[in-house]
């Protein structure tokens, strides 16, 4: 008789997918809009249309060690619902905001609900998902993610040729009011965290961070340090070498290799290990950042586009998948916290590094240098994987 697969998506499931769906294509809307706002409307400096990127980020860092027990006390699902809505909310106030200091503020207050929006999603989709299939099902969520990449700034680029700033504000809210719907429709169980929330009045390191998933984060962040030379150069480089037209295409081949790839990826992930999918994704990374430092074409470019997005493509949900095997199921939550965490701080000082790198020597370096930090990663995966399987076997 056929094993039968337990089921992933569920409706709740769904729900959450749609949430963390929305969210991130506000979040990338906004990432690729807002610096031509600060710049066309404001009359900002270029400067300027990089501090609204990052600050962000930093508020979503700096409130992600204290978001898992936020979401411990209040309960995942009010904690979600919460958060959604006060992203909600900011979202609509930039239809009111029209200069340069308002805007960093909020852009801060934004990032707060954000950086607790997704620890909430991440370990709500991570209690939803079956243990059997959680490789799979962290892998298909992940494409919430990864999908917003592309809906977002093609969806903002695509609406300024025709509607106002305040306008696209407008829209995105109304998104995000899609989104406060589908985090009503979570159903998720509350137990563990009433049965543990009782045990935490003592402040310690363990409130903040899950120490058990620090290593593997560690390591994520490496990745994300190199990836972020991509979300934050890919467009000003294909402009560079007369690709422009084609960089529109990157993440759409990127996200579209993915897609395909996901599914038997994530099933090899859960019945085959861990090390049979990252190290192979690590090296098909490196080859992608090697053809992107070499390209001349558009067909080089959608190759390294097409490799990127089948190797970082799956890293970092398998990453965020072991992250939160290590962890206890009911710090699920601080694990995923931990993650993002170092994953978000490895982007944003990436996007700053890499800006040093690039004014110093060139962006084909820059790439190449990216993908010697890609095969580093891969002998520290290679190490970590080890001492955790020796540790097991004790």
């Amino acid at each position: 008789m056929k094993h039968q697969l337990e089921k992933i998506w569920t409706r709740s499931f769904i729900s959450i997918f749609i949430t963390q769906f929305l969210v991130f294509v506000v979040f990338y809307t906004l990432l690729t809009t807002l610096p031509l706002y600060v710049i066309q409307d404001m009359d900002g400096t270029e400067a300027q249309g990089g501090l609204v990127v990052t600050s962000i980020l930093i508020a979503a860092i700096l409130v992600r060690p204290f978001s898992a027990g936020l979401l411990d006390r209040i309960g995942k699902k009010k904690g979600l619902v919460l958060s959604v809505g006060v992203f909600t909310l900011t979202t609509f106030i930039y239809i009111g905001i029209e200069s340069f200091i308002p805007l960093m503020v909020l852009r801060f207050f934004h990032g707060l609900s954000f950086g607790v929006i997704t620890t909430a999603t991440g370990a709500i989709a991570a209690d939803l998902i079956p243990l059997s299939r959680r490789g799979a099902g962290l892998g298909y969520f992940a494409m919430a993610m990864n999908l917003a990449v592309v809906a977002g700034p093609f969806i903002g680029l695509s609406l300024l040729q025709f509607v106002s700033f305040q306008t696209l504000f407008m829209i995105l809210s109304i998104f995000m009011i899609a989104g406060i719907v589908a985090a009503l429709l979570v159903h998720v169980e509350e137990k563990e965290v009433k049965e543990t929330a009782g045990k935490k009045n003592k402040f310690s390191i363990h409130s903040l961070v899950e120490l058990k998933a620090l290593p593997i984060a560690i390591i994520a962040s490496l990745i994300a340090l190199a990836y972020a030379s991509i979300i934050s150069f890919i467009s000003v480089y294909a402009e560079s070498i007369g690709l422009a037209a084609a960089a529109s295409f990157f993440f759409l081949v990127f996200a579209g290799v993915m897609l395909l790839s996901r599914p038997s990826l994530g099933r090899a992930f859960d019945t085959r290990g861990p090390r049979f999918v990252i190290l192979p994704c690590l090296l098909i990374f490196v080859a992608g950042l090697v053809v992107l430092s070499f390209t001349q074409s558009a067909w080089m470019l959608f190759t390294a586009a097409a490799l990127i997005g089948l190797g970082y493509g799956t890293l970092l949900p398998s990453f965020q998948t072991m992250a939160i095997q290590t962890a206890d199921p009911s710090r699920s939550g601080h694990a995923t916290a931990t993650f993002f965490m170092l994953y978000d701080a490895g982007i944003a000082l990436g996007s700053f590094i890499w800006g040093l790198v690039v004014a110093g020597y060139s962006y084909q370096s820059l790439y190449l240098v990216c993908a010697v930090l890609v095969l580093i990663v891969m002998v520290l995966f290679n190490l970590y994987y080890k001492k955790q399987k020796s540790v097991q076997t004790l």
